[in-house]
């Protein structure tokens, strides 16, 4: 489907914050890249500056026009690098004046403000998750105050803004996350991770993609693992598999072994971006039951490959799932009943019949989180923002 952009007469700048794109794949670079796609493609014959604090060179890892200059801080070092990052984008944005900042992180959001009062320049902010909560700096929340969009991952990162800063809602919208349908397929499972996991193919594999980050126990690995030994009481050969690194892996090893989950549960660590769909396809369920996420992509990237989703309904996961319509939402601190859905699902008597139709999933949540609706409400959000005009 085309979808059209507004148009301009004048030639369109954008300067683009984010914090990196390239070396590092959390939510928000993942957010930050298809953002600078998606307005590409609404606008090929604009031109980009686009400025990264932590990144140090760029990297062929997706395709961007000609007319893209990007900026990196990242060469510095880690003290001197926001000062670096800071002089770049007022620097630039004074010599410049684009018709519109986008600032992928809300830390970024005070240097906005100054460069809108210092030469009238535009900004959106754009609000994730834990970075948007409970903010209490009060040049961040001028910024926000100042902003001429917020654009918000999820319902419950918009209510929580509002109500914590009690900003303007009909400046605060939404832009959910979305994902690369084409990476994230229907497959049966891969006999190579049937083979390096020691599983047979009617196996069940639960699995969870997260970073195992000491800050980020919300995204609820610990519930997991401690519903298993319940779960293995009707399913005794289920397998857990929990991917990712970070500085709670000791902590999940040691926990691991006083459960004494060792024959039940792997720890792959870190996978490869080209590998990531093929874990979705060996599992049978995914779940990360969370009550402190922005979103989820991986809740999206699973759809995708029609497998049943288990989020907690307490985070951004609720948008993920469409309120329950996609997955089942659960409550993150009930062990009981974590372990209850998942055992349910995994013999396949949910009353949830979605869960058991692959294809139906994939095609769902392409429907409503996937690239061209994505771009399509970018395109909107810009109509109402009257971009262009001085």
């Amino acid at each position: 489907m085309k979808i059209d952009a507004p148009t301009f007469t004048d030639q369109l700048l954008f300067h683009l914050w984010f914090p990196d794109i390239f070396e590092f794949k959390g939510g928000i670079q993942v957010y930050s890249a298809f953002l600078l796609e998606a307005l590409q493609s609404l606008y090929p014959d604009a031109s980009y500056d686009v400025f990264l604090k932590h990144d140090s060179r760029a990297l062929a890892v997706f395709p961007v026009l000609d007319a893209t200059r990007f900026h990196f801080a990242g060469p510095w070092p880690l003290s001197l690098r926001t000062l670096v990052f800071a002089s770049q984008i007022l620097g630039s944005g004074l010599r410049q004046r684009p018709n519109l900042v986008l600032a992928s992180h809300l830390n970024f959001t005070a240097a906005a403000a100054w460069l809108k009062r210092l030469s009238g320049v535009p900004y959106w902010a754009i609000a994730h998750g834990v970075e948007a909560w409970d903010i209490q700096r009060p040049q961040l929340q001028m910024a926000l105050q100042h902003a001429d969009q917020i654009l918000c991952v999820s319902s419950y990162t918009r209510e929580r803004l509002l109500k914590q800063q009690l900003l303007n809602p009909a400046k605060v919208f939404l832009l959910p996350n979305t994902f690369d349908a084409s990476r994230f397929q229907i497959t049966p499972k891969p006999p190579d991770l049937l083979e390096r996991y020691g599983l047979r193919a009617d196996q069940p594999v639960i699995l969870t993609v997260a970073r195992l980050d000491q800050r980020e126990r919300y995204k609820g690995y610990d519930q997991v693992l401690q519903a298993l030994p319940e779960i293995r009481q009707q399913l005794p050969d289920v397998r857990y598999l929990l991917v990712g690194e970070g500085s709670d892996r000791p902590r999940i090893e040691q926990l691991v072994t006083r459960l004494k989950l060792q024959d039940s549960v792997s720890l792959p660590g870190f996978i490869a971006d080209q590998e990531l769909s093929k874990h979705y396809n060996l599992c049978d369920l995914f779940v990360m039951p969370s009550k402190g996420e922005g979103f989820g992509i991986v809740y999206l990237e699973a759809l995708a490959c029609g497998k049943p989703v288990v989020g907690g309904n307490q985070d951004g996961a609720i948008d993920a799932l469409a309120q329950g319509e996609f997955g089942v939402l659960v409550n993150p601190d009930d062990l009981e009943e974590i372990a209850r859905v998942l055992t349910r699902i995994l013999q396949g008597t949910y009353a949830h019949p979605i869960l058991y139709q692959p294809k139906r999933l994939r095609e769902k949540v392409i429907n409503a989180f996937g690239f061209e609706q994505f771009t399509q409400t970018l395109a909107q959000l810009i109509q109402i923002s009257g971009l262009g005009v001085r």
